[in-house]
């Protein structure tokens, strides 16, 4: 063997060690194989059975709350613009047909102020159609495809949270996906292996919105006494919130806060459970990002004595006394339990929820499909693969034995990679994977056939094996390309599985050119670099 073939036999070896550590692992007995094999090669739905979620995104809560923030600006762009107006309000969305339909309510504008007021729309609210309802009120909706942009963010959004949370639950075979192209506001989630999605769903449907207020009065029994303890009034820029009394919160009542939150949910940059030293009892530690580290900084130092309200979805977890400047650290304590911490510092690193979500569908399939697809398939493919390999060593002869390594071979890349890239293996999968195996079988017959043809027209056997593989490759190298292709139009536009089916015959394909071409060509030098010249090539 000469030098080349040695590297190249070393190189072959060394990637089959590869995939099989990969796949296996170093198993020390058979029941540690069989676990390695479980933890790496990672079943589908389909196939191990689970539970599968289908939730529709409540749009209109995104629109309204956007509509509201826009129709704070508004009034401040009025009030620098010199505009009379009588009130500005928002007329909510009620439900998810009418999401896009949310708009600001302006009345009272002089009707010789109209103009200004189409100005101030102009150059600070682009994205909104201005409607005159009469001679003195306007209604300002968004533009159509403003709209269509905002629902898609919202939704897109929305799906990136969820696939955030449940693989921060460590189920790495789940999935978020849109159910279908035309049903705008579901997502489809798949669970495999969960049996119990209870507290799944809690997880997914918490917001976990995360919002740090300056305290302005308060704690008030009610909001009647809130509101009687201002004369009835809220003064400007302030509003009402209550506390989770029943959360475990350390304070009740209702407090007064500013409109405005100094530190948001989509400040935050990480955050993880612990346990107090002197108490024992849990927290959730959660670390700002550094524009809000900054923000937060300049407020604790300028208000130390003073209360601020920690609120979560709504509710005041907490006001403590800020007793000292904070900069990017903060923490919520007395949480409860470790599982409630664990549960509250997923949600929060992963981030608030931009709309509600809510359950339309749940349905639990049990395995037992799976297991019969997982037989059926595996004697399927079992049964193709002797009688190829059969067919092969028939025709091809001795060539054939070349063939069958290349084939078993591209197998065991294909399984190795699933292993490696954490995929999960399911029925289109199975799919790909038989399809690979014919286009590799294929690739073979195109380089055997153009081996045959060069000995028939008398060449010496290394020349037909150098020209065989030579003509061949173009050839190859052609298919694979407009299938890569397809593929890829396929992963583009497709739903789940067929995304499941496009990747897994793209890494075949790959794992093909390696075997059909290298692999299968160093087979034949090694066979046609002995001592002796071969006079004929079985094949």
């Amino acid at each position: 063997m000469t030098r080349n073939l040695r590297y190249k036999f070393l190189f072959i070896i060394a990637v089959i060690l590869v995939c099989i550590y990969g796949i296996i692992g170093v198993p020390t007995s058979k029941a540690q194989l069989v676990e390695n094999w479980n933890k790496n090669i990672h079943l589908g739905l389909d196939l191990t059975g689970g539970t599968y979620l289908v939730v529709q995104v409540q749009e209109q809560d995104a629109f309204n709350a956007q509509v509201a923030l826009d129709a704070d600006r508004m009034k401040t762009a009025a009030n620098q613009a010199n505009l009379t107006y009588s009130s500005v309000d928002v007329d909510e969305a009620k439900d998810l047909k009418s999401a896009t339909k949310a708009a600001i309510v302006i009345r009272g504008v002089p009707s010789t102020q109209g103009g200004t007021l189409r100005g101030v729309v102009n150059e600070k609210f682009a994205n909104y159609l201005m409607t005159p309802v009469n001679a003195t009120d306007y209604r300002l909706t968004m533009k159509p495809s403003e709209a269509l942009t905002m629902w898609q963010r919202v939704l897109a959004q929305t799906k990136n949270t969820l696939d955030k949370k449940v693989n921060a639950l460590g189920l790495s075979e789940a999935s978020v996906q849109q159910r279908r192209e035309d049903a705008d506001a579901e997502l489809l989630i798949q669970l495999p292996n969960v049996d119990d999605p209870t507290r799944v769903k809690q997880i997914l449907q918490t917001a976990a919105q995360l919002e740090w207020y300056d305290v302005k009065g308060g704690p008030y029994a009610s909001r009647e006494e809130a509101l009687a303890q201002n004369n009835g009034i809220l003064p400007p820029g302030t509003k009402l919130i209550g506390s989770a009394s029943q959360g475990g919160s350390r304070e009740g009542g209702v407090y007064l806060v500013a409109r405005t939150p100094v530190v948001r949910g989509t400040d935050i940059r990480d955050a993880k459970p612990q346990q107090a030293q002197a108490s024992g009892m849990w927290e959730a530690n959660f670390v700002l990002s550094q524009d809000a580290a900054e923000r937060f900084s300049k407020y604790t130092g300028a208000n130390i004595g003073h209360r601020a309200a920690i609120v979560l979805d709504g509710k005041v977890l907490s006001a403590p006394v800020i007793e000292g400047q904070i900069s990017d650290n903060g923490v919520i304590n007395n949480i409860g339990s470790q599982q409630d911490a664990s549960d509250l510092a997923l949600n929060l690193k992963a981030g608030s929820l931009p709309a509600r979500v809510v359950y339309e569908q749940e349905n639990t399939v049990g395995p037992s499909l799976g297991v019969d697809s997982i037989h059926e398939g595996f004697a399927a493919g079992i049964a193709g693969v002797l009688a190829v390999i059969i067919a092969m060593l028939i025709y091809y002869k001795r060539s054939g034995i070349n063939a069958t390594l290349a084939l078993i071979l591209n197998a065991v890349i294909l399984i190795a990679c699933l292993a490696y890239f954490d995929a999960v293996l399911t029925l289109p999968g199975i799919a790909g994977i038989v399809l690979t195996i014919g286009m590799a079988v294929d690739s073979n017959v195109l380089i055997f056939e153009r081996i045959r043809e060069e000995l028939r027209a008398g060449k010496a056997v290394r020349a037909a094996v150098d020209a065989g593989f030579s003509k061949a490759f173009v050839t190859i190298i052609d298919t694979h390309i407009t299938t890569v292709v397809s593929c890829a139009i396929l992963f583009l536009f497709g739903s789940g599985p067929v995304k499941g089916f496009a990747v897994t015959l793209v890494i075949g394909l790959v794992a093909n050119l390696f075997t059909a071409v290298f692999v299968s060509r160093f087979i034949f030098d090694w066979e046609l670099s002995g001592a002796k010249p071969v006079e004929a090539l079985s094949i």
